[in-house]
């Protein structure tokens, strides 16, 4: 009987359960969020046209770091062989008698013949070509005031650096590899330390964003992961480009994140915190400090390679060439030549190098400002001047930062994660 019982309660139990699940209405699920089918979605917006005029101006860069790789050599050696070298620097020692003074002008006859000869290829990258994809409005008369203005910084602070590293040269003729590493590096901080301060300016205005409702999301931000920033900054490129960008300048005291005009004016509120947030990845992470000691370790190796290349060039040609050694002038164009074959050389590591501290500031801007849209579509405008969707290896030897395509798949997994 009770077994009866226990089979009837049974049954019924499991006949009231069947009935529950049959009746019930099926619960709802929301189709899960596919990061790869997101990226595509975002890169089909750019039409057939759109990407081609795209790929063409960046892939054009290629070859313009062959061509400029290899008129720099051929100046070099016209400079060496032709004894133009060697008769400037007498020049210059007939001219006065003080040696820093002497490399000064040496230096200043040297970059005036070198921006002569590269001028008609300088107009060609810098001006027609920039013209030619639609990237710059600015008209000659004023792009040819910015390069008198960067000859200017050249004949002023480049022409001190020179002094400077000839002087130690001339001192240490033992050891000037390691010495000239280490002042090298120290100019490469004091550059990073003045240019925001006397350099940029001279090519743009600055002015504080007063607009409360971007300046205040955005000084919200920075307070909030730790960056006591009073203002953000504004520079006027759009009269020589209309590429939108931004960046961190300068470090310690002269250290600021500046955002130029076509961003601020083409961009949504999330995009600009997506992409300021990334600029202060670099600031929170200390990018500039360590680009400066990973950049000091190449120069250190640059100057190693420098001591074996020059000492067995000059050792068979410096009598014919005029050069008496090392802290000779005259060796400049060799000197300058040689150090460029070696970082032409180390484009895919010194990209890397970049490229992976812009990858870690992508994902510190993504977790600081949640806009992960925001960040792809600002991905998307940097589309316009960059390929988007690069082979691994092209990405790997000639971009200095991540793709369009992975930082935007980066931001749809940051989305999807998030979404959880």
């Amino acid at each position: 009987m009770k077994s009866t019982v226990a089979g009837f309660l049974l049954a019924l139990a499991m006949a009231t359960s069947v009935g529950a699940q049959a009746t019930a209405p099926p619960a709802a699920t929301a189709p899960a969020f596919d990061p790869v089918a997101a990226t595509e979605t975002y890169l089909a917006r750019m039409t057939p046209s759109q990407k081609a005029h795209s790929d063409a101006y960046f892939e054009g860069g290629y070859w313009l770091q062959l061509w400029d790789f290899a008129i720099g050599a051929g100046i070099a050696f016209l400079l060496l062989a032709g004894g133009l070298s060697r008769r400037m620097r007498d020049l210059a020692a007939r001219m006065v008698p003080w040696k820093p003074l002497q490399t000064w002008l040496y230096w200043a006859m040297y970059l005036v013949l070198v921006s002569l000869i590269s001028f008609p290829m300088t107009v060609y990258e810098g001006y027609v070509r920039e013209h030619k994809y639609g990237l710059s409005k600015q008209n000659f008369g004023a792009w040819l005031g910015d390069q008198g203005k960067g000859l200017g910084v050249g004949l002023v602070f480049g022409g001190l650096a020179i002094v400077v590293l000839y002087g130690v040269l001339r001192r240490t003729p033992r050891t000037w590899w390691l010495w000239g590493a280490v002042t090298a590096t120290v100019l490469l901080v004091v550059a990073s330390l003045i240019a925001p301060v006397f350099v940029s300016p001279l090519f743009n205005k600055y002015k504080k964003v007063e607009d409360p409702a971007i300046r205040e999301p955005v000084l919200s931000l920075a307070r909030a992961n730790g960056i006591d920033a009073k203002d953000i900054y504004e520079f006027d490129a759009s009269r020589q480009t209309t590429k939108a960008s931004a960046n961190v300048s300068g470090f310690a005291g002269t250290m600021r994140i500046s955002l130029n005009d076509n961003l601020l004016r083409r961009s949504t509120l999330p995009e600009i915190e997506a992409v300021l947030g990334h600029e202060m990845g670099h600031y929170v992470l200390n990018h500039i400090y360590k680009g400066i000691l990973e950049f000091g370790f190449l120069i250190v190796l640059g100057f190693a390679f420098l001591r074996w290349a020059f000492e067995k060039i000059v050792a068979g040609r410096g009598a014919r060439w005029g050069i008496a050694g090392i802290g000779d002038v005259a060796g400049l164009p060799l000197f300058l030549f040689l150090f460029s074959l070696y970082f032409f050389l180390l484009t895919p590591v010194v990209n890397s190098l970049i490229r992976g501290q812009e990858a870690e500031a992508d994902i510190f801007g993504l977790n600081a400002s949640r806009q992960p849209d925001g960040f792809s579509e600002a991905a998307l405008k940097l589309g316009e001047y960059r390929k988007m969707s690069p082979t691994p290896l092209e990405e790997f030897i000639f971009f200095d930062h991540p793709s369009g395509r992975n930082r935007i798949l980066m931001s749809m997994r940051w989305k999807a994660e998030n979404l959880k």
